[in-house]
């Protein structure tokens, strides 16, 4: 069985990333974490963080539904079953998670997109999501 796409290791081989400054999110402030259970970013660092190696572009925050999670299975990314091997726990509704902003832009046109973090999502992610989409979805935040 392969991976869950959002599962890689990304980073420097341990898990790090080279010091930068703080990364920007889509409203133009300081990128928030979106989740550290379950540990979520291609870099494992628990925010939506991005770089030159992570090529799906996994900046977009988003809180996941039952919906979500049976569109992505059913377009081969089954991110509901846990992978131990990988330390992939499978992610349950509520569960926040960097999803590749392509697969959250396909759920949109299909009306299966989840809820979405905008402090915790990248800047990046206007590369493949309109602002206003991202908007239309965003979560209220406390």
């Amino acid at each position: 069985m392969s991976p869950p796409l959002d599962s890689t290791g990304g980073g420097d081989g341990r898990g790090r990333r080279p010091p930068q400054s703080p990364s920007v999110n889509v409203l133009g402030g300081v990128l928030l974490p979106c989740s550290v259970a379950p540990l979520t970013g291609f870099f494992r660092d628990g925010c939506c963080n991005t770089g030159p190696q992570d090529h799906g572009l996994h900046v977009v925050c988003a809180v996941m539904t039952a919906e979500f999670l049976a569109f992505s299975k059913a377009a081969g990314n089954d991110l509901s079953t846990p992978v131990p091997a990988y330390g992939f726990p499978g992610l349950k509704p509520g569960d926040r998670w960097c999803l590749c902003a392509a697969r959250w832009e396909e759920a949109r046109r299909a009306h299966a997109a989840p809820r979405v973090l905008l402090e915790a999502t990248h800047v990046a992610a206007l590369e493949v999501c309109a602002l206003d989409d991202l908007r239309a979805h965003a979560e209220e935040t406390e």
